[in-house]
């Protein structure tokens, strides 16, 4: 008889699904067996003001066809009243079970004027740039975290862009935001560990998400195209690596011993001897620090 997947019965809640690492990491934790709440404000039948085609039922329906269950919810996690009923709907559904909080929500880009001191910077692009990034995952962690501490255990990720401590990212809004998501996973681990739960903060590389794809106008069967227009994309990586090393730590029963830290998907990929979608083992790690120094209109992966 075969065994059950190591996630199976488990449920989780991927707070910005629709694209990127979100959709991946929901994807992955699928495979693994987990029931995924997967919520953000795209539907087919209205989109966020990121404007991109990607949905939440598309990610639901991949969640499905990897082994596990997806269930699409529109969430606007900027909205307590949203989240609030996204929180009661999964304890109503699951008998008050959560396992898994991925606070993944972003939708920044388009706020972001690369090179622009803050003093020329839109002030309003700026704090919407805050309240999208930060004050969306409080909203949600505020809702989320009394079922985990309940039952005493659970995992926290903060999915972010970069260590901390990094070169500045080219912009103030977006420095402060990022360069505060290992210290918001640092936080919630110091206030979760006494009641079982476990928080980290996770990192991408140079990510080939559908944003980034399409800003170099490659698609992934030719993405090595672009590596002319940046060398620096021949160091890339697929969501897919950071969605499987997220699983990968959900279903690690010794987890607790990274509790705080903020993990590259590199250091995922070695944890757990890893390979991207294509096979391939990037290790953006390895030049993070180089790649960083070279750009100075923001970060390489500065789309999630």
């Amino acid at each position: 008889m075969s065994s059950q997947p190591p996630l199976s019965g488990q449920v989780a809640l991927v707070a910005g699904a629709t694209r990127g690492c979100g959709r991946a990491i929901a994807v992955a934790l699928g495979a693994l067996g987990a029931t995924v709440y997967c919520s953000g404000r795209t539907t087919r039948s209205g989109r966020s003001p990121m404007d991109r085609p990607e949905t939440i039922e598309e990610t639901a329906e991949r969640v499905d066809a990897a082994g596990g269950h997806g269930v699409a919810v529109r969430c606007d996690h900027s909205e307590p009243a949203d989240v609030a009923a996204l929180l009661a709907r999964i304890a109503g559904e699951q008998d008050g079970r959560l396992d898994v909080l991925v606070n993944d929500v972003w939708g920044g880009d388009r706020l972001v004027a690369w090179g622009t001191p803050v003093w020329e910077h839109s002030l309003d692009d700026g704090l919407s740039l805050w309240r999208n990034a930060i004050e969306t995952h409080l909203i949600t962690s505020h809702h989320a975290l009394g079922l985990m501490a309940a039952r005493g255990s659970g995992l926290v990720i903060e999915v972010g862009d970069g260590k901390a401590g990094v070169p500045f990212r080219g912009n103030l809004y977006y420095d402060l935001v990022k360069e505060t998501i290992p210290r918001l996973a640092l936080g919630l681990a110091a206030q979760l560990a006494p009641h079982g739960v476990d928080a980290v903060a996770v990192t991408p590389g140079f990510l080939r998400s559908e944003a980034m794809l399409d800003h170099f106008g490659v698609g992934e069967e030719n993405w090595r195209d672009a590596v002319d227009v940046s060398p620096w994309f021949a160091y890339s990586e697929t969501p897919a690596l950071l969605g499987r090393g997220v699983a990968a730590l959900a279903a690690d029963p010794r987890r607790g011993r990274l509790r705080g830290q903020c993990l590259g998907s590199w250091d995922l990929m070695r944890e757990y001897d890893l390979t991207d979608a294509d096979g391939a083992r990037p290790d953006w790690g390895a030049v993070d620090g180089e790649a960083r120094g070279a750009y100075t209109m923001g970060p390489p992966d500065a789309t999630s």
